[in-house]
């Protein structure tokens, strides 16, 4: 029975990892989470970066960073957030 759950969590942790990194999933979060940006095309590439690299974005169109710290601590060469 053992055996048999820890498969079951192997494989199931396998599958979200490939499904995380769909890049089309990346594109749709951004777009929502872009929404309300004023400079829609720099938003949506920056938080598209982001995503492929911490494999996660942030709900909702601002705010938000603590649901992925990844996404939170990327920094710019200027110390600002990278990612929005």
């Amino acid at each position: 029975m053992k055996l048999v759950f820890a498969t079951f969590l192997l494989v199931s942790l396998v599958l979200s990892s490939y499904t995380m990194a769909d890049p089309s999933n990346c594109h749709d979060k951004c777009g929502e989470r872009c929404a309300k940006a004023g400079v829609m095309d720099r938003c949506v590439k920056y938080c598209g970066i982001c995503c492929e690299e911490c494999k996660c974005v942030p709900s909702g169109t601002y705010g938000n960073k603590h649901e992925c710290p990844c996404y939170r601590d990327k920094m710019n060469s200027k110390g600002k957030s990278k990612c929005p």
